[in-house]
């Protein structure tokens, strides 16, 4: 899966930086990040609409803190459902955030297990949601390819307003209601600018350690 703005992401495992003790925190705020999930699910196709079209909140807990995000269940309804399986099997658990963008737009991307950009659930999402779309900071959006229809697991937090902006392609689903002060202090520690300047693996390694979805 390519990355928010449609560009394709470099492979590659996490950029390592100097870790602190397990447990404790270092100057990001972060603590070491668990080991990475072994075993990526696949599943042929999306999961039925089980949802109800209302507010959901996800509750994503990384080493680096725990950030909230109220899900669009109304807005963005197949998306938002497939967070909740996909939540509900631990797919998202020990898995890293990958790309760090800090020039133009500023996200912070994660939702592939593989770590590598190009990692998925095994079935694709269509775009919702995007009439009149922007994406100010806080908003969380699905990540694409230049394709139509080619969301999957991997989605975008942004962290600060865009200065180039973001053409409406990419399904903002949610918005964080806690814990934007944690990305941008993952995005001050910069990325190792491996796809370019400005955008690569983040240099303070992000790991998801547990993700889930709850209605209201």
């Amino acid at each position: 899966m390519a990355a928010a703005c449609g560009s394709g992401s470099s492979g590659g495992s996490l950029a390592t930086s100097s870790s602190p003790k397990p447990g404790t925190l270092n100057a990001n705020g972060c603590t070491t990040p668990p080991a990475l999930q072994q075993n990526h699910l696949k599943f042929a196709h999306e999961p039925p609409l089980k949802i109800a079209r209302t507010t959901y909140t996800a509750r994503i807990v990384t080493n680096c803190g725990t950030i909230i995000v109220k899900l669009f269940g109304a807005k963005a309804p197949q998306t938002v459902n497939s967070f909740a399986f996909l939540a509900g099997r631990g797919y998202f658990n020990d898995t890293p955030c990958h790309r760090l963008t800090t020039q133009g737009i500023y996200v912070l991307q994660c939702g592939d297990p593989t770590g590598t950009g190009t990692g998925g659930p095994g079935y694709t999402l269509p775009e919702e949601n995007l009439r009149g779309a922007t994406y100010p900071a806080g908003t969380v959006a699905m990540a694409r390819t230049q394709a139509p229809h080619s969301g999957g697991s991997q989605f975008f937090l942004v962290y600060q307003d865009s200065t180039s902006g973001l053409q409406p392609l990419y399904t903002p689903f949610g918005r964080v209601t806690a814990g934007l002060s944690i990305l941008q202090r993952i995005a001050k520690a910069g990325s190792d600018n491996s796809n370019g300047p400005g955008d690569g693996h983040p240099n303070q390694p992000v790991v998801i350690e547990s993700f889930a979805v709850t209605k209201g």
